[in-house]
């Protein structure tokens, strides 16, 4: 693995004992390591609050009378040495799975193109899952010592604020990040200044500089177009997530690809692996190819070379998560470049050609699928249904032998993880467990846990997540003036002691947030039951061009506010990994009911899982896998529907069943002499038992090496 570029900042005015905090607020292993953390919370915990616990910021404001006191205080610098040294350790580890399995191959990278990452929320340049998912998979790269580099845009606004009106309109609201305040730093020429790259784009050339994030052992390269040689407009075009204008979409698009392989050659990479994480850096192969050509290759002998180290992953089922660009964008965008590959129009736009009801397109996942050694979904049943989707590409193959395999998605244990659970697991779980976290035997011990101690952690989670909802809802009312109703709407009403359901996600149609609010005067008897209450807890946001995610995200709000509810159903705005954290680790059960089979995995499940959270969920994506009838509940049946009319009123009367002959009766019944739930508590443990190490983001990446990216490598070292 190349060592890291550029230099990091000295900005921090510290004390000689203590100097190494900033050279830690730089590398975001403090993310997934909870004892790291300590070290800011010590010195200030309520400016680590304020900060919303970003140590950049942290130490650029902290008063230097704190950091002074810190150094006289004996259990702290005992702490802050351990933590350094446990850093250390990590950073310099020999042993890690990688050397001792895979020492040989060691000097091929595998470059990772994802168009977010979703690290930490001091670094809003994820929209959602599948930038938490790319976010996991780094940080677990650099837990198992793989060669990795990874590379992206460094947004300059980010992915939106949420807002939610009085009436329950979704508002986004774009803020300008200030880079200086973040733990990313430029990578620099020797004479100080920024390295750039450079893209055609019609009729000017666009640039874009390099900027780093420390992820552990691994590089984040993360392109930023606002510089000085760019126009106003092209300094824009790195500032979203996500935009639909097609112009502004496709030149990022190109930005990613094209220049994400420029950036990789100036700094000296020279993959072996390219993973592109999603369609929305397929461009990579044009441009790899186009390296060929100039050397002399024919397109199709260069094309064929590119192919045999190309690692592709769909993401989505659903058609309107795959860009398709119209001919007319293609010849606007491609005209020049296409003469450089040594093709002629019609050979080009036949590589990814596609006849769609609004009219031709050249399309993204077709350029990556027939660009690629090796394709992949994200479930057993996505799989399944990637085949079918794009089984046309193949026509005389049938349907189960089409080339894309699965890897279901993992979550990382780490960042994820509760503090309390990891303690509890580390008095009962074998000593070395956090380095066996994907083995099924460690798990076994979870059974020997005494029940009354891990129902006091899952309590102390709950009322955790409650306090933190009364404090957010104190601040709003304080800070933004809503009305009242908006903050019962915030959860000021919960009882930290009843039945709590959690419902988070994007806010797509297909994954039907409404569902469990179609028959009101069912919900209201079951959540207003005396002595047997229910809480339900809404989050999410819709993208800012979904209409009609946002008018969903209203119709929920509004039922929401409504008073016959007694303040029982909730919606929390500005859903981020922090709110993340508190919901998947403080609610009683994890709600999805997404319309089968639009959910290709979905990972909050997971993250609930890993901390005895109980799934109620469609069979769709990851939890087809992990139901075993012991471990949560299954909304439904296992099959597909023609009629989504049946689909939707089945669905829901299964919900409302499991709810009232099963979950609730399990949850406040089931406790002799009126303690805990005994037969609750082992669900739990059978939840945390099988679901931990089979949905572990260390089995998904393991996985990834071994099915994916050592069998490229291995081809590419011997030829």
């Amino acid at each position: 693995m190349k060592e890291f570029q550029g230099k990091q900042p000295n900005q921090f005015q510290l004390p000689d004992q203590i100097s190494r905090l900033g050279e830690l607020a730089y590398n975001l292993w403090w993310v997934w390591e909870k004892e790291a953390q300590k070290l800011f919370t010590l010195i200030d915990e309520h400016l680590w609050e304020e900060t919303y616990h970003n140590p950049v910021l942290f130490l650029r404001q902290v008063e230097r009378s704190h950091l002074n006191a810190v150094t006289y205080d004996l259990f702290y610098m005992e702490t802050y040495q351990r933590v350094m040294n446990k850093f250390d350790n990590y950073m310099n580890e020999e042993d890690t799975w990688f050397k001792e399995k895979h020492a040989e191959l060691k000097n091929w990278p595998i470059a990772y193109f994802s168009s977010e990452f979703g690290l930490h929320e001091t670094l809003p340049i994820y929209a959602g899952g599948l930038g938490v998912l790319s976010g996991d998979h780094v940080k677990e790269a650099s837990d198992l010592g793989l060669p990795f580099v990874a590379m992206g845009f460094l947004y300059t606004q980010g992915y939106f604020s949420q807002h939610i009106t009085e009436d329950g309109w979704q508002e986004a609201r774009q803020s300008d990040l200030k880079f200086d305040n973040l733990p990313v730093f430029p990578i620099l020429k020797e004479d100080g200044s920024p390295i750039t790259i450079s893209v055609d784009l019609p009729g000017r050339e666009v640039h874009a500089r390099i900027w780093e994030i420390r992820v552990g052992r691994v590089p984040l390269y993360l392109l930023d177009s606002n510089v000085e040689e760019n126009n106003e407009e092209d300094k824009k075009l790195t500032a979203r997530l996500y935009s639909s204008d097609l112009d502004l979409r496709i030149s990022q698009e190109i930005i990613l690809g094209i220049g994400g392989v420029r950036a990789l050659r100036v700094l000296g990479y020279n993959p072996g692996v390219w993973h592109m994480n999603e369609g929305h850096s397929a461009f990579l192969s044009f441009e790899r190819i186009r390296e060929r050509v100039s050397g002399g290759q024919s397109f199709e002998d260069a094309q064929q070379s590119v192919i045999q180290n190309n690692v592709f992953t769909t993401h989505t089922p659903v058609p309107a998560g795959n860009d398709e660009f119209p001919l007319w964008l293609m010849d606007k965008y491609f005209s020049n470049y296409w003469l450089e590959l040594g093709l002629d129009r019609e050979k080009f736009i036949s590589i990814a050609h596609r006849q769609l009801s609004w009219g031709e397109s050249f399309s993204m996942p077709v350029l990556a699928l027939g660009m690629s050694k090796y394709a992949n979904g994200v479930s057993e049943l996505h799989g399944h249904v990637a085949r079918k989707m794009w089984q046309f590409l193949w026509p005389k193959k049938k349907v189960e032998d089409v080339p894309i395999s699965h890897i279901t998605n993992g979550v990382h244990t780490g960042t994820w993880l509760a503090r309390r659970l990891k303690d509890l697991f580390d008095m009962y779980l074998p000593e070395n467990w956090w380095n066996r976290i994907d083995d099924p035997a460690i798990w076994e011990n979870v059974i020997d846990i005494p029940n009354e101690e891990l129902w006091e952690v899952r309590k102390h989670l709950k009322r955790k997540l409650v306090a933190y909802m009364r404090d957010r809802a104190r601040q709003q009312w304080k800070n933004d003036g809503v009305h009242p109703v908006q903050v019962v709407a915030s959860g000021t009403l919960l009882d930290p002691y009843a039945l709590t359901i959690g419902f988070a996600r994007r806010f797509a149609t297909y994954k039907r947030a409404e569902l469990i609010l179609t028959d009101m005067d069912r919900l209201l008897k079951l959540i207003n039951q005396p002595n047997r209450p229910v809480q339900i807890i809404f989050a999410g946001k819709a993208h800012p061009a979904d209409e009609p995610g946002k008018l969903l995200i209203q119709e929920v709000y509004r039922k929401v506010k409504a008073s016959e509810n007694g303040g029982r159903l909730v919606f929390l705005e500005d859903y981020d990994m922090n709110l993340g954290r508190y919901l998947t680790q403080g609610v009683d059960v994890w709600l999805n009911t997404p319309r089968r089979p639009n959910e290709a995995s979905g990972t909050s499940g997971q993250k609930a899982a890993l901390n005895g959270v109980l799934n109620l969920s469609i069979m769709d994506g990851w939890w087809r896998e992990g139901y075993n009838g012991k471990n949560g509940w299954a909304i439904g049946e296992d099959k597909d529907y023609e009629d989504p009319a049946i689909q939707d009123s089945e669905d829901l009367e299964s919900l409302y069943s499991l709810l009232e002959n099963e979950i609730i009766p399990l949850y406040y019944d089931q406790r002799p002499s009126d303690k805990m739930p005994v037969e609750w508590v082992q669900y739990t443990k059978e939840c945390i038992r099988t679901l931990a190490p089979r949905f572990s983001m260390r089995r998904m990446v393991k996985e990834y090496a071994e099915d994916l990216y050592l069998p490229v490598i291995q081809a590419k070292s011997k030829s």
